[in-house]
């Protein structure tokens, strides 16, 4: 079997990464969080990535990945189906450490 996989010519992707996470998100209800927004994520002026969920803070680090994972798009054409490259992922964000809770200022 034959997969056809083409690679957008002058096209520049832009840079995408993945966000790793070490345990488990839990919710209160049984649902999925497919398609739920989950947290925010910034970083701090020296580049260390932050991930908010909730009432937690997560502090993470960048990293290289090993090897790049391709992003593919199937289409269909005349001849049958082809697969595009949308983006190659070459870093990935990891939260490994206890998250922190995040106390608001008492009066």
């Amino acid at each position: 079997m034959v997969i056809l996989i083409k690679s957008p010519a002058g096209e520049n992707a832009t840079e995408w990464a993945i966000i790793e996470l070490q345990g488990d998100l839990k919710s209160h209800s049984e649902s999925s969080f497919e398609g739920q927004f989950v947290g925010d994520l910034h970083f701090t002026k020296s580049g260390t990535p932050l991930l908010i969920i909730g009432h937690h803070l997560l502090y993470g680090k960048e990293t290289r990945m090993e090897k790049p994972l391709a992003l593919l798009e199937k289409k269909k054409n005349d001849a049958g189906i082809e697969y595009v490259i949308k983006c190659i992922v070459r870093k990935k964000i990891i939260f490994k450490t206890r998250p922190k809770p995040i106390v608001g200022a008492t009066t």
